[in-house]
């Protein structure tokens, strides 16, 4: 793991492997940076991968609160500085917010993005009208019941069946690093409804965009990469067939082949 400064002095946590053009990778909720490994694995023959450990993530900067998508994107313009060439950032669920929102602060900062189905606000609050998911969420977490939290988070903004989301909730309940996460992925939520609607941004990000997504994943997912597909100058549509929005872990040789695909188009690097 190496460390870079961010623009607040805060360290920032990255895996660093491969050699080649440059890829950022921004996880999704729950993610300390290693959920991609072994996406990342199998890009890094041909190019350097860059894991980003998020900071809404990093249980050693709790004490400081809850951190912003603003301050998320401090930490990716840090690393992509320190890259020091145009690159390649992917972005997962709130880690394809955070993906957006550094390509609408500093778009030079990159050559291309790949978007994978973005948690992104683009109508109704996603912790629910007044907040009411994600204080439901907070009083289970008050109440020492991390996993009830989280099926409250999966069953009502994911949108998972109930089953699936009771059986992710007892699972994060029985391992301590995933019942760590729980209050962070809450945070999470909070801070993309702190965020809003910024579809308006998002049209003036003139970046080779890859948005991607899968056809079994909940629909509002879908109904999200409409708007921003609408509206993005540059950019164009992937869907994964009987794939969903854990297609990253279930199907990585695919998601990997479309990523590198994306990569050798925009970068004009000779494919394998």
């Amino acid at each position: 793991m190496d460390t870079i400064t961010s623009a607040d002095g805060t360290d920032v946590h990255v895996y660093d492997e491969g050699r080649g053009p440059a890829v950022l990778f921004i996880g999704p909720g729950l993610d300390d940076g290693t959920r991609t490994k072994n996406l990342a694995g199998l890009l890094a023959t041909r190019f350097r991968v860059v894991r980003l450990h998020r900071r809404q993530y990093r249980m050693d900067l709790k004490a400081r609160g809850s951190c912003s998508i603003a301050d998320e994107v401090d930490d990716v313009l840090a690393v992509a500085a320190a890259v020091g060439e145009p690159l390649i950032v992917y972005g997962h669920s709130s880690g394809g917010v955070v993906a957006l929102e550094a390509l609408a602060a500093s778009a030079r900062s990159f050559a291309g993005a790949v978007i994978f189905e973005p948690a992104a606000v683009t109508s109704r609050p996603l912790g629910g009208e007044n907040g009411e998911v994600t204080a439901r969420a907070r009083a289970a977490i008050a109440a020492g019941k991390p996993g009830t939290a989280l099926t409250i988070f999966m069953r009502d903004t994911v949108g998972l069946p109930a089953w699936q989301a009771r059986l992710a909730g007892a699972l994060s309940a029985l391992v301590p690093h995933y019942r760590e996460l729980v209050p962070a992925q809450i945070d999470d939520l909070e801070a993309l409804d702190r965020l809003g609607v910024r579809l308006d941004t998002y049209a003036q990000v003139a970046v080779p965009t890859l948005l991607l997504g899968g056809d079994r994943s909940p629909a509002h997912l879908t109904e999200r990469l409409d708007a921003i597909e609408h509206v993005m100058p540059q950019a164009e549509r992937v869907v994964m067939h009987n794939r969903d929005h854990g297609a990253d872990l279930k199907a990585p040789k695919l998601l990997a082949g479309i990523i590198e695909t994306f990569a050798d188009k925009v970068l004009n690097t000779p494919s394998s």
